[in-house]
């Protein structure tokens, strides 16, 4: 499954280190999932692709578990969205993301 996740920081806090903070997110990704950081300018867009059968709600609370780590917990998981199959996960312009929703 390949997605794209959108990231926002919550108030009061800026997003002047989110470039940092989007290394730190990749970090703390499962390491059986591809990565690839999209953008980290305000927002964080990360693309991921997993080999194994897991649904775009189990995506988003891994995200959301790793988000709970005290150097990114001012990060809130956005959106999740699926990508259609034979999106290359490496290239294109970040696509427009969608609200997280359950299921998947």
């Amino acid at each position: 499954m390949l997605v794209e996740l959108t990231m926002h920081t919550t108030p009061p806090h800026l997003s002047g280190k989110s470039p940092i903070d989007g290394i730190r997110i990749l970090a703390l990704l499962p390491d059986h999932w591809r990565k690839n950081l999209r953008q980290a300018n305000g927002e964080i867009i990360i693309r991921v692709e997993t080999d194994d059968d897991i649904t775009t709600t189990q995506i988003q609370e891994t995200v959301t578990e790793v988000l709970t780590d005290p150097a990114i917990s001012h990060w809130r998981l956005r959106a999740c969205h699926t990508l259609p199959p034979g999106s290359d996960p490496d290239s294109g312009p970040a696509s427009p993301a969608s609200p997280a929703s359950p299921g998947g």
